[in-house]
């Protein structure tokens, strides 16, 4: 039996580090470095495991910087399991293969209490043949006794004979996420990988790093020297909406279902956009690998094991004895688990004894021992009335089916998304169709298929416009993309998007000017870009319905005050294709001015830290356009911020930087890291944190740790401050 002792919470000894630190490091600043981790350890465990906060926000920020400071000045004190290590500052440029110790088998599948019934019944049979019995019993019915004990062995580790007794399940809630198995050594997170086949996976120990409630080192005193844990990344249901509102705001396609987000989340080259989306995790699955370390007798004894290292588990679960607690569980869930805040398609059903377990063993494919439960999809046919193309601010051109309503998954529904014209043709869709509809992973209704048995004579199939339904010019469909778009820039329909996005809260956050008043401006055509905004005067506003002259006037002034909003925010509200908020910060950082910007190569802007070739391109494209270029040219003229505030540096870029990658190590004497970073971002270069042999120059101040040696053993120039100022040209200050 495993004895586990927790770390009493009011001690100050280290409980996140077993590295040893330099011997020459002030004893001061690692006993307060120690104190920091153990305080925001406890903080986040608090917060995203118990839910149950023990520390404000504001406090929590304050201990977080205090740690990052001490670790900039003393990065040889740096340890993996360092709260300030969950986001990676370098993407990765590709992820690698590897062998699960344990292979990650899929389960059987159940789609009805009957199937469930069968599987108790082959399992049973199993044990029986096992034991020289009765190699084919009879199926016991739901509430049936002749079933096979699922105790543990006996005495003489025999295990415990076939007996009349009810068989012991846990069954817990399937969630609708990603598989994760994580290796813990000595209690320290050493890798993190995806399910794969089953028996490879992929390696992203930097993106589960990111998730807040996996612990980077298990909360026990003395760990199993190695172990390893299953479990599931998911989204939670806010998050996932909030995620397709920023997307949609952006132009970008919507995800489809949570399940999809997560994984799309997960295989991120950059760890950063994996912290934002802000996954879950709950555990399911302990295997010590450790041979004087014996596994406890349960899987509920497991599960309860896994809650003292720290992780979350479903408080949902439930053991259930036999086949009758076993049906009221699934049916209880049948309608509850739209209540979660997560989705969940079905019940794991496992016998609780890993001694049975071990006994069953696997099929080819799956488990003998556990059987997922699933919930049937629900469903509804409908007769399909209208079909309306909608325009985005991108021009992209989506039809969307308008139908009877119907009850899905608790709410009622009445339309849905039909994508694009390819997926117009693969229904074969007639207005007058009946269709059956559901909801994309309890969340977003689509239409499954056609039923065209039931097609009304004479119904006319319902193919995408050639020609835009707002502006009437002509759509394409540019290779290699779904999507069909009209590119008319002046495109009523296109400028109401663009007016709507430039004024959003990430964006010029104008207040007042939302939705409806853009409909507005726009019919009366006096506004036809967003420059046009900053020609407006009270008078001719307040001749609009509901509007008036005082808030005339207001909108006027809020519009005048947008004008002052930084450079980034501006960069973002122009609405390039792909160019979000975090990617318009960096940008704008690495070029502080628009003519920088517009006049950078697809190379330097691909350059810029989390910038890809897909934005790049994007990018550079966008301000070839010469309506585009026109466009700047009048925000420029009404004194929109186009370069960044006085006093930041913003250096001319140097194509002898562009592409080359610096690390910064040490306190440089005038500069800070973030300046020197900024120079170096605008010039074309780019900054990672840890030495490689792709590292082009090593920066060094005083008080260089490790990266200086690590550098010099690898051969790589390094430049003092005065050095690097004269690579880029002496910059003037």
């Amino acid at each position: 039996m495993l004895r586990v002792t927790m770390v009493p919470r009011s001690t100050s000894s280290d409980q996140t580090s077993s590295f040893p630190a330099p011997a020459d490091a002030d004893v001061a600043v690692r006993q307060r470095v120690q104190e920091l981790r153990r305080l925001l350890t406890e903080a986040s465990y608090a917060y995203y495991v118990l839910d149950a906060p023990i520390m404000e926000d504001s406090v929590y920020d304050q201990l977080y910087r205090e740690l990052q400071d001490l670790e900039t000045h003393h990065p040889d004190l740096i340890t993996p399991d360092s709260p300030t290590q969950r986001v990676g500052e370098k993407p990765a440029t590709q992820f690698t293969s590897v062998q699960h110790a344990v292979p990650l088998y899929s389960l059987e599948n159940a789609f009805n209490l009957e199937e469930f019934t069968n599987w108790q019944g082959r399992w049973q049979r199993v044990l029986g043949a096992q034991a020289g019995g009765d190699r084919s019993p009879s199926i016991p019915q739901m509430g049936g006794v002749r079933e096979v004990d699922g105790s543990a062995p006996d005495e003489s580790g025999q295990p415990a004979p076939t007996r009349l007794t009810l068989p012991d399940y846990v069954c817990e809630l399937k969630i609708d996420g990603s598989a994760l198995a994580l290796t813990y050594e000595d209690g320290v997170l050493v890798r993190g990988a995806t399910r794969g086949d089953g028996t490879m996976g992929e390696e992203i120990t930097q993106n589960v790093r990111t998730i807040r409630s996996i612990p980077l080192r298990l909360q026990v005193e003395k760990p199993p020297r190695r172990v390893e844990v299953r479990g599931e990344a998911f989204l939670p249901l806010t998050v996932f909406d909030q995620i397709n509102q920023e997307r949609k705001a952006e132009g970008l396609p919507l995800f489809a279902n949570p399940r999809n987000a997560a994984a799309g989340t997960l295989r991120q080259l950059d760890s950063r956009i994996v912290a934002d989306r802000k996954l879950d995790f709950f555990a399911y699955t302990l295997h010590i690998l450790d041979e004087a370390v014996d596994l406890p007798p349960t899987q509920w004894d497991c599960l309860e094991l896994l809650q003292r290292f720290g992780f979350r588990v479903n408080p949902e679960r439930q053991r259930c004895q036999g086949l009758e607690a076993v049906r009221d569980y699934y049916d209880r869930w049948a309608t509850a688990r739209f209540q979660l805040p997560y989705l969940t398609d079905g019940v794991v059903v496992k016998l609780n004894s890993l001694a049975l377990q071990e006994q069953l063993g696997f099929t080819q494919k799956f488990p003998r021992w556990a059987v997922a439960l699933k919930y049937p999809a629900e469903e509804a046919p409908t007769k399909v009335e209208r079909v309306v193309v909608q325009v985005g601010r991108t021009g992209a051109l989506t039809p969307v089916a308008e139908f009877q309503s119907v009850q899905l998954a608790g709410t009622t529904v009445s339309r849905a998304s039909l994508h694009n014209r390819d997926r117009l043709l693969e229904l074969d869709l007639h207005l007058g169709d009946t269709v059956v509809v559901r909801k994309a992973g309890e969340i977003i209704p689509e239409v499954v298929r056609v039923l065209p048995e039931l097609r009304p004579p004479q119904a006319e199939r319902v193919v995408l416009p050639d020609r835009c339904p707002e502006c009437g010019e002509p759509v394409v469909q540019p290779a290699g993309e779904a999507v069909t778009r009209c590119v008319n820039a002046s495109c009523p329909a296109i400028v109401r998007g663009a007016l709507v996005h430039w004024a959003s809260r990430d964006a010029l956050d104008i207040n007042g000017l939302g939705e409806k008043l853009v409909q507005q401006l726009v019919a009366a055509q006096l506004v036809q870009s967003v420059a046009d905004l900053y020609q407006l005067e009270a008078e001719p506003l307040a001749q609009l319905e509901r509007l008036g002259q005082k808030s005339a006037q207001k909108l006027v002034q809020a519009i005048a005050a947008s004008k002052q909003k930084p450079w980034s925010r501006v960069l973002y509200g122009l609405g390039i294709r792909h160019v979000g908020s975090v990617n318009a910060q960096a940008l704008a950082a690495a070029f502080p001015d628009v003519t920088q910007l517009a006049t950078a190569s697809v190379d330097a802007i691909a350059a810029v830290y989390g910038i890809g070739p897909e934005i790049a391109q994007s990018v550079y494209e966008w301000f070839q356009i010469p309506a585009n270029q026109h466009l700047i040219e009048r925000l420029q003229a009404a004194g929109v911020q186009l370069q960044a505030a006085k006093g930041q540096i913003a250096p001319a870029s140097n194509p002898t930087l562009a592409g080359k990658t610096f690390v910064i190590t040490g306190t440089l004497p005038t500069l800070t890291r973030e300046e020197a970073k900024a120079l170096i971002q605008a010039a074309g270069g780019k900054v990672t944190e840890s030495v490689s042999r792709k590292t082009h120059y090593l920066v060094v101040g005083e008080n260089a740790g490790s990266k200086l040696t690590k550098a010099q053993g690898l051969g790589i120039p390094c430049l003092t401050e005065a050095d690097l100022l004269a690579l880029m040209g002496d910059v003037d200050r």
